[in-house]
């Protein structure tokens, strides 16, 4: 069994946690760190029986396959299924809800690539810069680009929760974020095929429209009776 893929998942989960005790506020929906686990555990389920059929592997056959989370996930559709899964969850709410867990959601794949830490799987292409790593047994310098990912996601994590809660704005924000960031990180990965970089670019172009939802949202909605009275 792969025990630093469940120490990398421990440290996700770890980070949500804390989250949720830094972040909390009025908007935040009971049981945030349940909700997300729940939520990336099922998109984890859909990424993989999707990875299986589009290898051509018959899951109906084969169900114990898709146990095997190491043979690989297709994570453009697990993080569909997961940001479903938990919009269906909290559907009475939407969108404060949502725009409540969008930060720790951040923080969530913050602690995810932190968990590289564990793996060993910390290091992307060569540099010459001063904070270069190398791995045992080479001299040469790599990018730690997952430590970079983590820093980045979790200083988008905590810039989001500090701005004014606008219906849908965090939320399309935090999308937003976590596919530029991935985006901008992956050129510096080692990766044979590129990265499922059509994913990046799908989660910043709906996070954009989600949030331009909510700035169209807040220029048409009526002002309040209060206001009017003034």
């Amino acid at each position: 069994m792969e025990f630093t893929l469940l120490a990398a998942a421990a440290t996700a989960i770890l980070f949500v946690w804390i989250g949720s005790k830094l972040l909390s506020s009025e908007i935040t929906p009971d049981h945030p760190t349940d909700r997300l686990i729940g939520a990336a555990l099922g998109g984890v389920v859909v990424g993989r029986v999707t990875a299986l059929i589009e290898a051509g592997v018959n899951v109906l056959t084969r169900p114990g396959d898709v146990i095997i989370i190491r043979g690989g996930i297709d994570t453009g559709w697990a993080a569909v299924a997961a940001l479903a899964i938990v919009g269906w969850s909290l559907r009475r709410d939407l969108p404060l809800a949502l725009d409540g867990l969008a930060p720790m959601a951040l923080f969530g794949l913050g602690g995810w690539h932190a968990g590289c830490l564990w793996r060993g799987a910390c290091l992307g292409t060569a540099t010459d810069l001063p904070w270069a790593v190398t791995s045992p047994g080479t001299s040469v310098g790599r990018h730690p680009v997952e430590l970079y990912a983590a820093a980045a996601l979790l200083a988008a994590g905590w810039s989001i929760s500090r701005r004014p809660r606008r219906p849908w704005i965090p939320t399309g924000t935090a999308i937003a974020m976590a596919g530029a960031i991935r985006l901008a990180t992956q050129p510096l990965r080692l990766s044979i095929m590129g990265g499922p970089v059509g994913w990046y670019l799908a989660a910043v172009i709906v996070g954009l429209l989600v949030a331009a939802v909510g700035h169209r949202v807040i220029r048409t909605r009526p002002p309040s009776p209060s206001t009017m009275e003034m």
